[in-house]
């Protein structure tokens, strides 16, 4: 068998729809293509599907923001009109910037998962789809071939694997312990009148469908005005929800974009990281990342914000903007920033700072591999917590329903601090341990907890494929102290996140696998495994903290794809 013969790709959602559009965009052309989904669809992955959504839950994303695929949204509605919402029911009325809801948008992607796949056996490609089948574990061989087990039983021997296994919602208490759930996730196992209080740990948008989820189940919103009233079916006079978050942040709201944030103009191309790396030790700094892909671009958008900050180091950025959310209480600050975007989407002018953070956050995955072990414990510590809320981009029908919510006395907001912890309780339900604003300690039950704090990247030793972890083929992530001696005190503080190499080096442990700027595993000696590719996000959230979603699956997707056909173009010159 010839490399790249035979091309698998485990899973067949958002990530393998991109992967198959760049692998025929780039012309690899394998004999044989296989495609594994444990569910029922191709394209639609969780997000997008009933495993992830209701009629109720919608996109952070419109027609205009989609990346390219075979056939452009208004077209598929043009085909395939969406009845079930007024909005999307005839193309001629299509409004391309408006909030899609998910599962149309599942829809559209299913729809053009088949036009590429018909694409690719016009091209001569075999394809073979196996839906519900569920990959059970991933081999790779002294044959340097993987072997792939499903759960049928089956083995499919391939050249070429790639991972696009999507999200990932471990239960960890959920069914042994009643009204405890790991996540909101799918919707629809939460089904009748909740006549109780609620716990929703977090804030991010997963808590948000959680919100969502429950509020329309247990009570009706009435348009009025610009808004939505909220008022309880007589089941539920008594339902209610507490969201718990640690920094009392709620998301920040879709705004007027003048261009797309998540565009490969963006990144340092690989020459120039690898031209900056040799001037400056070995490493990307991510003070220069900030002023390459922030500052600058924002001296260009808006001149008197960026005269406001451009002596600031990042942490006195993100103190200054997060100072705002601590002052102000978090519904009264949601109202304002709400009212901000309105103008914004009415005047068609985007807030530059914002848009240049959505931009920066995109720009910073891809050299964040090559950062020092101190950036990346400053970027956590300092920026991601800014970028995550500025980047959830709420919709604002999302928020007219928080609101009414709000103004109807059924949800609050507990801000809680790193000490505050939720056990289960024996009976039903949790218990939410915290101390208030005065710090007295609080202890209070809840007969239904939601896990939404979104999703948590997956460690090496929790990746279901045993073959690849017990070969070696795939290793934990790393990054390298640029300074020894503050490797040396993060080891004394803190050594089981830290690794000392004798003599004197000090690495950091992050979450999830290591990979390169190909999305290429690196194997146990931190050499690339040859063919095996991981686009799951939450397997390489360590070296690649992105949120862009379906952006970051079109990126990674190409750059796969050109690793591909590299190695493809590498072996026919050898031969």
């Amino acid at each position: 068998m010839k490399k790249n013969d035979r091309i698998a790709i485990i899973g067949g959602g958002p990530a393998a729809l991109f992967a198959v559009k760049h692998l025929i965009s780039e012309q690899v052309l394998p004999e044989k293509l296989f495609i594994f989904e444990k569910s029922d669809r191709l394209g639609a992955g969780m997000p997008y599907s009933e495993r992830g959504a209701c009629h109720e839950h919608v996109a952070n994303v419109s027609a205009n923001e989609l990346p390219h695929l075979p056939e452009t949204f208004t077209d598929y509605i043009k085909r395939k009109p969406y009845l079930q919402d007024p909005d999307f029911s005839d193309y001629r009325n299509l409004n391309e910037y408006q909030v899609i809801p998910r599962l149309l948008l599942g829809n559209y992607m299913e729809e053009q998962f088949k036009l590429l796949l018909n694409q690719a056996r016009k091209l001569g490609i075999e394809v073979k789809v196996y839906k519900e089948t569920a990959v059970t574990d991933i081999l790779k061989k002294d044959d340097e071939l993987f072997h792939i087990t499903t759960d049928k039983g089956e083995e499919i021997i391939c050249s070429t694997s790639i991972l696009c296994t999507g999200h990932h919602w471990p239960k960890k208490h959920e069914e042994k312990i009643k009204g405890w759930y790991d996540s909101p996730y799918p919707p629809s196992k939460f089904t009748g009148h909740t006549n109780h209080a609620v716990a929703i740990r977090g804030t991010s948008l997963t808590a948000v469908d959680a919100v969502k989820t429950l509020a329309h189940l247990n009570g009706i919103f009435t348009k009025k005005d610009n808004g939505y009233t909220y008022t309880l079916h007589e089941e539920s006079k008594n339902f209610s929800m507490t969201l718990f978050s640690k920094r009392g942040y709620l998301p920040a709201l879709r705004f007027h974009s003048e261009g797309s944030p998540y565009s490969e103009g963006w990144i340092m191309s690989q020459e120039e990281i690898y031209e900056y790396k040799q001037k400056n030790g070995g490493f990307v700094d991510l003070d220069y990342i900030f002023e390459r892909n922030f500052k600058k671009p924002l001296q260009k958008k808006n001149g008197k914000f960026y005269d406001d900050i451009k002596d600031l180091s990042i942490e006195q950025f993100v103190d200054k903007m997060l100072s705002i959310r601590d002052e102000l209480d978090s519904f009264e600050l949601f109202k304002a920033e709400y009212n901000e975007a309105q103008k914004s989407i009415e005047r068609h002018q985007t807030i530059a700072w914002k848009e240049m953070l959505a931009a920066f956050s995109y720009a910073i995955n891809y050299p964040a591999k090559h950062f020092s072990a101190e950036d990346m414990m400053r970027m956590r510590k300092t920026l991601l917590p800014l970028i995550s809320v500025i980047i959830a981009s709420l919709p604002q029908s999302s928020y007219r329903e928080i609101i009414a919510l709000y103004n109807a006395g059924i949800i609050n907001l507990i801000s809680v601090d790193d000490e505050s912890y939720v056990e289960p309780d024996a009976d039903e339900g949790a218990l939410y341990h915290y101390k208030d604003e005065a710090g007295n300690e609080k202890s209070e039950h809840y007969k239904l907890y939601i896990d939404a704090i979104g999703q948590q990247p997956v460690q090496f030793n929790d990746i279901p494929f045993e073959g690849l972890r017990n070969a070696g083929s795939i290793s934990s992530g790393y990054l390298k102290f640029k300074d020894k001696n503050k490797g040396a005190e993060a080891f004394e503080e803190d050594n089981s996140h830290i690794l000392k190499i004798e003599p004197d080096y000090f690495y950091l442990r992050v979450d999830g696998l290591n990979i390169n700027d190909h999305f290429q595993a690196l194997d146990y000696y931190g050499e690339a495994t040859e063919n095996l590719y991981i686009m799951t996000v939450p397997y390489i959230a360590g070296l690649n903290p992105d949120y862009s979603g379906l952006d970051f699956c079109d990126t990674a997707g190409k750059r796969v794809a050109l690793a591909i056909k590299q190695t493809s173009d590498a072996d026919q010159l050898v031969s």
